[in-house]
C-alpha cells in the first residue's frame, strides 16, 4: 500500500484529470475527452481489450457512444468512489465507481472500474480503463 503522502500526491495528480474526463464525457465533447487520455488508448469491457490511436476518435466514434448511451436513456454520470490503491511518479491506479443517470435523475446503474493514468509528454492522462460497464 502506498505512503499517505503518495496517495496525496497522487490525489493532485489524478483527480483533476479524472474530473475533466467526466466533463468531456456528459457533455460528449471529443476533443476535451480526448484531452484527459494517452494514445494509444486502452479500454476492457464486456471481455474485449478496445484500443483506439487519436485518429480512431473522431466524429463516427462519438456518435456510437452518442446512440448507445441514448439507447439506455443516460443523460449523465457521477464519479461515486475514486480511490488511489497503486501510485509511482510514472503510473497511478484509481479504484472507481461511477453511476448513470436519467434526465429526470433516476439511476440507470453503478459500475466499479479500474482507471490508470500515465505521466507522459509532460502530462498526466489516462492510459486505460477497465470496467465492469457494457
Amino acid at each position: 500500500m502506498p505512503s499517505e503522502e503518495a496517495v496525496a500526491q497522487a490525489r493532485e495528480r489524478a483527480i483533476p484529470v479524472l474530473d475533466a474526463w467526466m466533463t468531456g464525457f456528459n457533455a460528449l465533447d471529443l476533443q476535451a475527452w480526448k484531452a484527459t487520455m494517452h494514445f494509444p488508448h486502452f479500454r476492457l469491457a464486456s471481455g474485449i481489450m478496445h484500443r483506439w490511436e487519436d485518429a480512431d476518435m473522431d466524429d463516427t466514434f462519438i456518435a456510437r457512444v452518442r446512440t448507445r448511451l441514448g439507447s439506455i436513456g443516460w443523460h449523465y454520470s457521477v464519479w461515486t468512489r475514486r480511490e488511489i490503491v497503486h501510485c509511482s511518479d510514472e503510473k497511478i491506479h484509481v479504484d472507481t465507481q461511477f453511476t448513470r443517470y436519467r434526465e429526470d435523475g433516476s439511476v440507470i446503474a453503478a459500475h466499479d472500474s479500474l482507471y490508470v493514468l500515465t505521466y507522459e509528454d509532460g502530462r498526466w492522462g489516462i492510459k486505460l480503463r477497465s470496467s465492469f460497464a457494457r
